[in-house]
């Protein structure tokens, strides 16, 4: 590999801001901070609004719009003539 063209691929620690989920991989993500882990090793450290831990999607809590109280009857009801000019 030439030396100066590649990206610097190395373990990187996420954290989830809203639960404290941490996580190791590798990236190639830039960060000015870091962090020391239970181990003793020192990361970057790139801090994230939600993770899979959090994303309603993966919890299993995701809402149907189909289940919020007939919203999407209501709307249908409500601009059902809107589109009927002839």
């Amino acid at each position: 590999m030439k030396e100066g063209i590649h990206p610097n691929y190395r373990e990187v620690c996420f954290v989830d801001l809203s639960n404290g989920f941490k996580f190791v991989t590798r990236s190639c993500v830039q960060s000015k901070e870091t962090i020391k882990l239970d181990d003793g090793r020192e990361l970057p450290l790139v801090k994230l609004e939600t993770t899979s831990e959090t994303h309603p999607f993966y919890t299993g809590t995701q809402k149907s719009v189909d289940s919020l109280g007939g919203r999407v009857e209501k709307f249908r009801n409500k601009f059902a003539r809107v589109g009927l000019k002839k």
